[in-house]
Formats: C-alpha cells, sequence, structure tokens
C-alpha cells in the first residue's frame, strides 16, 4: 500500500506540474515578460555582450545547423583535454592520473551528446575539476543544445514563408539562465539538506568493525546531481551513481530526483502547445506519452513482482537498495529509459528479463516517451510526421500537420531520423557479437550476454547512458565504438530534423478545412501509438526475441545464465 501511495503521489505531482513549467517554458522562449526576467536579465545581457551576439539576428537552418555542430565540437575538444591533462590540472587532491585517451574520448562525446555514459567510476578516476569544469557545464550546455533544437522546429512549424527559426546564441542562453540553471540551484539545496554531499574535502579514511583501512570519497556531488537528472544527463559523480547513499540517501531524495528527471521534458509537450496556441495539441502529445510510458511501468511491475523461478522468490531485492524498495527501483528505471536520463538507483542487470526488455524498448523507440530534454519533443514529431503520412496514404489526401503539408523531402528526412539509431542499435551489436574484443567482456552468457551487448548500443545510439553494468565497455573497442555510436544517435537525428525545420518555416499554412487530418483527437493518439509500436517492433523484434523473450521463458523453467 505504501508504494502504491508513493506512486500516485508521483504521477499527480507530473500532471499538475508539467503543465505550470511548461507555460513557463513558453514565456521565456517566446520572449515574454516572465518571473525571473527581472531578476536574471542583467546576465543574459552580459552574455551577449560578451560573446558578441546581436540576440535580434535570426538564423536559417544552415547556420542554426552549423551553431549546433560548432558548439558541440567545441565542447567535445574542452572536455577530451581536461581528462587527458588531468593530473597537471589543480583541484586533484587525490592526485588522480591522465585518463586513457579512447576513455576519453568516449566520455567526452558521451556527455557533448547528453548521453553520459560512464565506462568508468567517476571518484576512482576523475578530479573535482573535471567533474565540474568538464562534465557539470556539459550537463548544462548539452540539454540546452537540445532545447533549442526543439525550438527551432517550433519555429518552422508556426511561421510561414520564411527562411529564419531563431538565434541558436539566444535560445541556449535563455535555456541555461532562465530553466536549468534556477532548477538545479532549488534542487541543489533541497538534495543538500537530505544528506547528498557538496564538499571541497579530501577524501575520507575510516577503519570499519573487521579493522580493516576504507576510503569514504566526497565531493562537489549534489550541483551536478541536480543537473544530472534536470537536463535528462544521467552521469554520477560516483561510480554506484543514484544507488550511492552519497548521491540519494533517503526516499524523499530519491522521489525529488525522479521528478527531476521528468519534469521538464513532459513540461515542454506544454510549451509546445503554447507556441501552436492549441492546448489540445500538447494534450494528444501528452496523452499519447503518458499511455506508452505507463504500459511499460505496469509490464515491469508485474515481472518484478512475479515469482522467479530461478531464486525462488516473489519481488525479488536483488540488486535492488533496501532503503528504496522494488517499486521505487522499477519507477527509476522506467522513468530513467523514458526520458533518456540514463541514471539507476539499482542494478538494472538484475532485472527480470521482461523488466529489462521495457527498458530496452523504450530506448530503442527513440527515447520519445518523454525522451531527453527537448529531443524527446522532436523525436515524437518525427513520428507524428510518419503517422501523419501513413494516413495521407490511406485516405488519398496529401498530408499535413498544423495546416503544412508533409512532403517527400520531410518524408526523407524522417526515415534518415528514424533509420540512423536504429543501425547504430542493430549493426553495432552484431558487430560486437562476432569480434573477440566485443565477447571478451561478457560477464554473462546465452540469451543475457546478448541483452548485455544490445542494451550497451540501445543506449548509446539513444543517448541514453544507462547499461546492465555486466559488460566491460572500458575498452578499446567498445570506447571507440560507443563513442562513435553515440555520435550518430544524436547528429544522426538533429540534423535533419533541422532540416525539416527549415523546410517547413517557408511553406505557407492551409486553411482547416471539414477534410483536415485532425491531430489532436483520440484517433490521433491511437494511431500515434500504434504507428510507434509497429515501428520499433518490426525494427527490433528479431533481436528482442533472441536476448530477452528467450531468457524470461528460459527463467520460467528455472534456467539461468
Amino acid at each position: 500500500m505504501n508504494e502504491a501511495i508513493q506512486l500516485i503521489i508521483f504521477m499527480l505531482s507530473l500532471v499538475a506540474l508539467a503543465p505550470l513549467l511548461g507555460r513557463y517554458m513558453a514565456r521565456v522562449f517566446m520572449g515574454e515578460n516572465h518571473l525571473l526576467k527581472p531578476v536574471f536579465g542583467w546576465l543574459e545581457k552580459l552574455v551577449y555582450r560578451i560573446s558578441g551576439i546581436n540576440s535580434e539576428e535570426e538564423m536559417n537552418w544552415k547556420t542554426y545547423t552549423a551553431g549546433v555542430l560548432l558548439f558541440s565540437l567545441f565542447g567535445f575538444i574542452l572536455l577530451f583535454l581536461l581528462q587527458i591533462l588531468q593530473a597537471y590540472l589543480p583541484l586533484n587532491g587525490e592526485k588522480l592520473p591522465n585518463v586513457s585517451w579512447h576513455l576519453a574520448f568516449n566520455t567526452a562525446m558521451s556527455f557533448t551528446t547528453n548521453t553520459n555514459w560512464q565506462s568508468y567510476s567517476g571518484e576512482n578516476t576523475l578530479s573535482y575539476l573535471v567533474q565540474m569544469l568538464g562534465l557539470t557545464v556539459q550537463n548544462f550546455v548539452s540539454a540546452a543544445t537540445g532545447i533549442a533544437v526543439f525550438l527551432a522546429l517550433i519555429r518552422g512549424l508556426t511561421r510561414k514563408t520564411t527562411e529564419f527559426l531563431g538565434n541558436f546564441w539566444v535560445d541556449i542562453t535563455r535555456s541555461v539562465i532562465y530553466v536549468l540553471m534556477p532548477l538545479a540551484v532549488i534542487l541543489t539545496l533541497a538534495l543538500v539538506g537530505q544528506g547528498v554531499v557538496q564538499t571541497f574535502s579530501h577524501y575520507e579514511k575510516a577503519v570499519t568493525l573487521q579493522g580493516a583501512e576504507q576510503v569514504i570519497p566526497l565531493g562537489p556531488a549534489a550541483s551536478q546531481i541536480a543537473i544530472k537528472q534536470l537536463g535528462t544527463n544521467g552521469g554520477g559523480f560516483f561510480g554506484a551513481n543514484s544507488a550511492h547513499p552519497f548521491e540519494n540517501p533517503t526516499p524523499f531524495s530519491n522521489f525529488l530526483e525522479l521528478l527531476a528527471i521528468i519534469i521538464i521534458p513532459a513540461g515542454l509537450v506544454f510549451t509546445f502547445g503554447h507556441y501552436m496556441k492549441s492546448g489540445s495539441q500538447a494534450r494528444a502529445i501528452f496523452l499519447t506519452m503518458i499511455f506508452l510510458f505507463a504500459a511499460g511501468l505496469a509490464i515491469s511491475l508485474w515481472s518484478e513482482y512475479s515469482h522467479n523461478n530461478v531464486l525462488n522468490v516473489s519481488g525479488s531485492m536483488e540488486g535492488k537498495e533496501t532503503r528504496l524498495g522494488v517499486m521505487n527501483s522499477v519507477l527509476w528505471s522506467v522513468t530513467t529509459t523514458a526520458t533518456s536520463s540514463g541514471s539507476v538507483n539499482a542494478m538494472h542487470d538484475s532485472l527480470s528479463p521482461l523488466s529489462g526488455l521495457v527498458n530496452m524498448v523504450n530506448m530503442m523507440l527513440g527515447e520519445i516517451i518523454f525522451g531527453g530534454v527537448g529531443s524527446g519533443l522532436y523525436g515524437i514529431i518525427i513520428f507524428i510526421f510518419l503517422t501523419v503520412f501513413i494516413a495521407g496514404l490511406m485516405v488519398g489526401r496529401t498530408p499535413e500537420y498544423l495546416g503544412k503539408k508533409i512532403e517527400a523531402y520531410e518524408i526523407k528526412m524522417t526515415i534518415v531520423a528514424i533509420l540512423a539509431p536504429s543501425v547504430v542499435i542493430k549493426l553495432f551489436s552484431a558487430v560486437a557479437c562476432s569480434v573477440g574484443p566485443g565477447l571478451s567482456s561478457l560477464s554473462n552468457s546465452g540469451p543475457h550476454g546478448l541483452s548485455e551487448i544490445l542494451y550497451a548500443f540501445s543506449s548509446a545510439a539513444g543517448n541514453n547512458g544507462s547499461a546492465f553494468a555486466g559488460l566491460n565497455t572500458n575498452t578499446v573497442f567498445y570506447n571507440l565504438m560507443m563513442g562513435s555510436g553515440m555520435l550518430i544517435g544524436r547528429f544522426g537525428i538533429i540534423i535533419p530534423v533541422l532540416a525539416i525545420a527549415g523546410s517547413m518555416a517557408r511553406k505557407k499554412i492551409a486553411l482547416v478545412t471539414s477534410g483536415t487530418f485532425r491531430t489532436d483527437n483520440w484517433l490521433f493518439v491511437s494511431l500515434l501509438i500504434i504507428i510507434i509500436l509497429i515501428v520499433g517492433g518490426l525494427t527490433f523484434f528479431p533481436p528482442l526475441a533472441l536476448g530477452p523473450v528467450v531468457e524470461h521463458f528460459l527463467m520460467n523453467s528455472g534456467v539461468t545464465f
């Protein structure tokens, strides 16, 4: 009963707060007066003055894309250099050595692409300086980049006969100053109040009851934890991520971090509605997301509470924190994979096969069930284009969305955006299963071993960052393969999305008639859900059948790997 109450409070909080945050963010990004403009308006202007940005100058889609790519490239180079030069930089009280080039490549690509996959343990690998100046900064700006691309697509859909999509530099500045930074400060203070560490002190040494010496890692964790959750980044300050008591010490901190993971992606749905001046369009998308989220959660909870014939228990606590329990672990696993956060408070490798399947499906669908900050919205709009196109074929009418015709160019870019991460997941997994360096890192054989590899590349291509954790990826092979997968998974979608935005912005807006296919009713919501599931099912059913599905039936027969 206690766990059911916690789940209900979480869902009600999400439904109540998302529209409020969405309205606030719409005011911010539309340049209207809002609560924090008198407080931080001077800082926004100072950033423009120092950077030489003309906030009134707008960009076409090519210039906007160039800004996204150059900014991301600069962030990648800076973070890479910080890691390989770590031993010579300050705030390295534990004398940690330089990071190897291939791990530095993987980590820099990971945090630049908002993936935050970690092939290392933070407290043993990275100094305070790299954690703050490298990782925490990227947690802000990579999330802001996703929001900026989303805003460009919105403008492409709402404007008519224009080349301009806004200003990338203005969009990321406002995202950081008015949205991410204030929320991160509030959440940081709340987490510190719950016991999350925030200090520059050296690691402490303690003596255990058995007389052994134990090193207790410390650091400025709370500030990074706050933005890692709010920005759907997910990278933990400590290796155990949010299962570590210094990152997530209490049930209330667990609730706050869970809500932080999903609140901005959910709020942006309603920001979309305000831009469209159509609350019904936002509600249709929100209902689609909440249905898919709830369906995955229901399957996972049923699977975890069902009898496990291998362990001979129901509601297995293997790999879960006793202070949080089964429900909070399952809710976190579904939330973190539905939102591209990737943070964890339990060992996903220990989840039941069907729970692991739900997590993989969430990522394989393209992180569109709320998804990443900004990226979830432009991801589901891609599926909306595909749904409208298929509906148009069925009724023999030129497909339209929000009064604009969806033509061959938009559909080609849509297919590219859908196929890019799919190719990474299936092709890279196939390579890893076929070569020695890929197989040598497995800790399990059989279908579970396949699931470990499949999960890893799904996480990379979906820019999620969570892991089954039974796969050793800190090797040259996996660091390079997964880093490349993150790159394709991020920009293989962003570039087509911005190309679509530029194309749509040049079009006229047609009048709504009785023959217009509505995209804000239950019929459309149902059709959108079906298209999402069919595309995901047709693409990934074979590898899923060989991995978690086979493992589920074997587990029921008492066989494990």
